[in-house]
């Protein structure tokens, strides 16, 4: 390492971070309790430190300097010196390679050894003592950007929340697998904007994608030494930077491309960022940022004992959202995210640890307030994951208004219907109406509900109606991870079978668990591959399979084409019919002049059911007789929305049952939408039923009518 020769100026204390202003760098790094801070340059291959810079310049807590004839492409890293104190939250080692919180780029990953822990066990095996040795060579560099793209006419698709189709994908595994993109595209950002990629999402006419996490992450030292991979990316340690590995050409301006050709395509992305916690871990973690630059300030510490962090997430520690300093990264990167990158919403993991305040989960805490106030981010779309792992973290229906949740509740009940499970129905009911037991008393509206019934976490569709154990032995801990309570059932056989019976019914819970999915109030959210039978063998906590195993096989499209097709007619559907884009919760009151209600629920004879009806604990069917011809909301241009009257009809029970066409409205004529019954989702007789007349529901179906208005053709009637 050469002595110091850069010609160095005071520069500024914002922005945080590397920031090329055209002529020259501008550092900046926050840190309450450093003595002295070094700006570290390494070599264009990131493997040899070439000069260390004294930072002489500190600002409200900011170190800072300006290097003149830096330039894009720099390579860098900090030290920090101070207190290596455990017992007082110091890990002040400036033997440990640190990268900046606010690095817009990140190159290299991270090469385990013991070097790049900030500790070594003392004489006896009990208190940790500094650790010497230089970590750089094991660590990953931060990389000084040019910003610049042309953007053209890039625009945020802003598509209502009411008209909001989600598809949640991994970007890696998205395309890994795919025949149609070119093998050098497959997994990456660019893969993902191929014409093949998003050909398939605007077949399906999804609006949005939500991109498990695309921060830089790290793979976990244990994982590494298995052979495996934290496939997940749920362990972030770069909050602005995008994850290296997705992209094909190592330059950001690839995931920029991405964001505007989906953008071309009418296709939001929404990104899971993971806010709550880092990879840095417990207090036997490595020290790779945050702890080694004033892991007092960053982290929760335990008040009494501060070697110990806050474990609210389940991951070793939780980022201290009481912190000013930390509450500005998270809003810089934010804000980052949306005016430079161009994405159009988040959603939070584990959201209720970024609302505690003290120890207690607060809605209103300073978290909720900026965002509120906040001219940028109060525009896109917020999702909260509504829980965490400490106590009262389980909060599904307590976030603000603005906010949509992820309802673990609207899961579990469809799950749990569809099993079979009684005394279900009135909890299935709220959720297949938009929760608003949850959400109508806080102001918020159906569309609070993201409603799914798979996601990344758990079993695929396919899985659910084919496993009834969890099978997780490829990740190598005996099979004790992942969720034991999954409502699921294998149809009669665990696992694959060459039964056609048990088949056929597999194929058909995933047509009713679809449809119900698709035609409640609320925003669904598919999982990506779910659309063409995507299976993880049983696989429900599939974090660290980077491998065929959680790639999507596109082969089994061709396979799968009735369920593909199924899938684009239903959005199809939800998209033509507004009465199931509600903007506002039923209230059970008439609506037209036959007296219609605007949601009436029905027995199998046709009446409305009764407050005994719903007490029945064997009864597993029910209708819903939408009053489309009294709907009563407006266009963005203040016209009035009008739909046809539609009837839904519900069976999870075993046996058939005769389902009597509602007398009101009198003398409707009714033809048949979907019915799941068949392989097509459709049945092909074309005949129509009239009031009062028998409608033949198959056991495990879900049939959707539609009040015909016009003439009927002769050969229609049976």
């Amino acid at each position: 390492m050469s002595t110091h020769t850069t010609t160095v100026w005071p520069g500024q204390p914002y922005p945080l971070g590397a920031t090329w202003d055209g002529e020259g760098v501008n550092f900046a790094l926050f840190s309450e309790h450093a003595e002295k801070v070094e700006l570290c340059l390494f070599d264009r291959r990131g493997r040899r430190e070439v000069e260390r810079i004294p930072m002489r310049w500190r600002t409200n807590q900011v170190w800072h300097c300006y290097l003149p004839q830096a330039r894009p492409g720099l390579l860098y890293g900090y030290r920090v010196y101070g207190r290596y104190a455990p017992s007082e939250g110091h890990h002040f080692n400036p033997n440990k390679l640190l990268l900046d919180p606010y690095a817009k780029d990140i190159v290299g990953s991270v090469l385990w050894s013991d070097a790049l822990f900030g500790y070594r066990i003392g004489a006896g095996g009990t208190n940790p003592v500094m650790d010497r040795r230089n970590s750089a060579a094991g660590m990953p560099k931060c990389r000084v950007i040019d910003p610049a793209f042309t953007w053209g006419d890039d625009r945020p698709p802003r598509t209502p929340w009411h008209d909001t189709v989600i598809y949640e994908l991994h970007v890696r595994g998205f395309t890994k697998r795919h025949p149609d993109v070119a093998p050098w595209l497959r997994g990456t950002y660019a893969g993902l904007a191929s014409a093949p990629a998003v050909d398939h999402l605007r077949y399906l006419g999804v609006t949005a994608v939500e991109l498990m996490p695309v921060h830089a992450f790290v793979d976990d030292r244990h994982l590494v030494e298995k052979g495996l991979h934290n496939y997940w990316g749920y362990n972030s340690i770069g909050f602005f930077a995008p994850d290296a590995r997705y992209s094909s050409t190592g330059n950001i301006g690839e995931f920029k491309t991405m964001v505007k050709t989906l953008h071309s395509a009418g296709i939001e992305v929404i990104l899971d960022v993971v806010y709550n916690h880092t990879a840095e871990g417990n207090h036997l973690g490595p020290t790779l940022s945050f702890r080694g630059i004033d892991n007092a300030s960053y982290y929760r510490l335990v008040a009494d004992d501060r070697r110990y962090y806050m474990d609210y997430t389940g991951c070793g520690n939780t980022l201290n959202m009481m912190h000013p300093r930390v509450l500005q990264l998270i809003m810089d990167s934010l804000r980052y995210w949306v005016l430079e990158m161009h994405v159009d919403g988040f959603r939070f993991d584990l959201a209720s640890a970024l609302a505690r305040e003290l120890h207690a989960v607060d809605r209103l805490g300073a978290f909720f307030d900026i965002i509120h106030q906040d001219p940028v981010l109060s525009q896109v779309k917020l999702i909260a994951e509504p829980w965490d792992l400490g106590e009262g973290g389980y909060q599904v229906g307590n976030f603000p208004v603005g906010w949509t949740e992820w309802n673990g509740r609207y899961r579990d009940a469809v799950r749990a219907y569809w099993k079979g499970d009684g005394g279900m129905l009135g909890e299935f009911a709220s959720r297949l109406t938009g929760s608003s037991d949850l959400y109508e008393h806080s102001g918020r509206r159906p569309y609070a509900s993201i409603n799914f019934v798979t996601c990344h976490d758990g079993f695929t569709l396919e899985d659910l109606v084919s496993y009834e154990r969890k099978h997780n032995e490829a990740n190598l801990e005996d099979n004790r991870d992942g969720e034991n309570d999954n409502r699921s059932w294998n149809c009669g056989a665990e696992g694959p079978t060459q039964n056609r019976h048990i088949r056929a019914l597999r194929d058909r819970q995933k047509r009713n668990l679809l449809a119900t999915l698709l035609l409640s109030q609320g925003v669904p959210m598919l999982l990506a591959g779910d659309e063409i039978g995507r299976t993880q063998q049983g696989n429900n906590n599939a974090y660290c399979q980077d491998s065929e195993l959680s790639w999507i096989d596109w082969e089994r499209a061709g396979e799968q084409r009735e369920l593909l097709a199924f899938v684009r007619d239903l959005i199809a559907l939800r998209r033509r019919h507004p009465v199931f884009r509600r903007r506002c919760f039923f209230e059970g009151r008439s609506v037209n002049a036959s007296g219609l209600k605007d949601l009436t629920w029905l027995t199998s004879e046709g009446t409305e059911m009764t407050p005994a009806d719903w007490q029945r604990p064997n009864l597993r069917h029910l209708g819903l007789l939408f009053a489309g011809d009294g709907f009563s909301e407006e266009d963005p241009r203040g016209r009035p929305v009008r739909d046809s009257n539609l009837l839904l009809l519900l069976n999870a029970g075993a046996a058939e049952v005769a389902f009597t066409m509602p007398r009101t409205p009198p003398h409707a004529r009714w033809q048949v939408l979907a019915d799941t019954s068949f392989a097509t989702g459709h049945r092909s007789d074309g005949r129509y039923y009239l009031s009062g007349e028998h409608y033949p529901l198959p056991g495990r179906t879900v049939a959707l009518l539609e009040q015909y208005r016009g003439r009927s053709p002769a050969d229609t009637r049976p």
